[in-house]
């Protein structure tokens, strides 16, 4: 529920519970305790008012997850935003190219999906996932629809940056 407001304050630049509950189907209760939730541990902050109105807005617009090793319930926590985010961007990276065929062209050049295997240190692990996180630094400042240039549309960028898992290699087998 928590991920599925994020999306939508991403998108919407700014919500009330009201407009959160209405896009999730949740009761405004529901979504005010979520809000306040997401609120108390900084992924989102109270905008301007409106009236009477208390809308929310994103204060982030990328996910960086990186647990605090040193803490077993941050791993435990991490490893299950990992899998909920994992399921998430699949279904939404099926439902994108099951209808890429209906994108204009440029969009569809645009688009990839790819996937390498290589060897690294932890430190060029590391500073790789720094890259990625950079190279969209440049748009920052666009969830405000005064600063997208004509054109725009909310994309998304999704990667991971992970060593495989120690496995011992099976007889006959070499590693690469």
């Amino acid at each position: 529920m928590r991920l599925e407001i994020l999306e939508f304050l991403e998108r919407v630049t700014e919500a009330t519970a009201t407009e959160c509950a209405q896009h999730t189907g949740q009761t405004v209760a529901n979504c005010s305790f979520h809000l306040r939730i997401l609120a108390k541990y900084g992924f989102i902050a109270a905008a301007t008012p409106r009236g009477r109105e208390k809308p929310w807005r994103s204060r982030t617009d990328a996910l960086d997850l990186r647990p605090d090793v040193s803490s077993p319930a941050s791993v435990r926590a991490a490893g299950e935003l990992a899998s909920l985010t994992l399921a998430r961007e699949a279904d939404r990276l099926r439902a994108y190219f099951a209808r890429a065929a209906a994108e204009p062209g440029e969009w569809r050049r645009a688009s990839m999906l790819t996937s390498d295997t290589f060897w690294a240190t932890a430190g060029e692990l590391r500073a790789l996932a720094d890259e990625i996180i950079a190279l969209t630094a440049r748009f920052d400042g666009r969830s405000e629809p005064a600063n997208r240039p004509q054109g725009a549309r909310l994309s998304r960028l999704f990667a991971a940056v992970n060593p495989e898992p120690e496995q011992e290699p099976r007889p006959g087998c070499q590693s690469r």
